[in-house]
């Protein structure tokens, strides 16, 4: 499995606010860019204006590492967004979070995106009751993802939810199960614009359309 090993906190700082990529370190007084309210490197206060490039490109690099993507599976997923019928910054932003990796994320199954990716590496989620180990399926409506009923599963699962602590199913999953312990959700349709993390927004508004300027250049 291809990932990023570059310090995650540095990429929170570059792109000057909070990406999430630590999860509960993200939400406590460690987190750097609340300590360090600078991008790295030791010439980051002579940096001066952005280009209409670099712009752009902030803009694709910040939703890129939100969900964790290298730089050859978001132009894939972009060129796949482009291909599709409709508006292509929402379809790519769909793209994103019908992602498995994503989905075991929103759900509440891990502390954070790069924890959920292990997870369904490690084969402890299922789809359709099928055995599934790659991060970066595409789950669609009327689709099942469920913890795999072994008790090593079950176990670690329940063990990270309760540290992440209690989520709400985004609206186009529905969580299955008890209430109190859901290890089931199936997806009921596509997500739309709306359905985006908010965690994504909530430090200012995704431009997509500087998104796919940039990648259509």
């Amino acid at each position: 499995m291809a990932r990023t090993t570059n310090p995650v906190c540095k990429m929170c700082r570059r792109e000057g606010r909070k990406l999430y990529l630590k999860g509960a370190r993200c939400e406590s007084d460690k987190c750097s860019v609340m300590r360090r309210n600078k991008s790295p490197g030791m010439h980051a206060d002579k940096r001066t204006k952005l280009s209409e490039y670099g712009t752009r490109l902030r803009e694709k690099q910040k939703l890129k590492r939100f969900y964790g993507l290298l730089d050859r599976q978001f132009l894939r997923n972009f060129d796949l967004a482009s291909r599709t019928r409709g508006n292509t910054g929402e379809q790519l932003l769909s793209l994103m979070e019908r992602r498995m990796d994503n989905v075991v994320y929103r759900m509440g199954w891990a502390g954070s995106r790069a924890a959920a990716r292990q997870l369904v590496v490690h084969g402890h989620f299922s789809l359709n009751g099928k055995h599934v180990d790659i991060p970066s399926l595409l789950v669609k409506p009327g689709d099942v993802v469920s913890v795999k009923s072994r008790e090593r599963s079950l176990s670690l699962v329940r063990k990270l939810a309760e540290v992440v602590g209690r989520k709400d199913a985004p609206p186009y999953l529905e969580a299955q199960g008890s209430e109190s312990d859901p290890l089931q959700c199936r997806m009921t349709r596509l997500p739309s614009r709306t359905d985006v993390d908010p965690r994504l927004e909530d430090q200012g508004p995704l431009r997509e359309q500087l998104i796919i300027e940039f990648c259509s250049r």
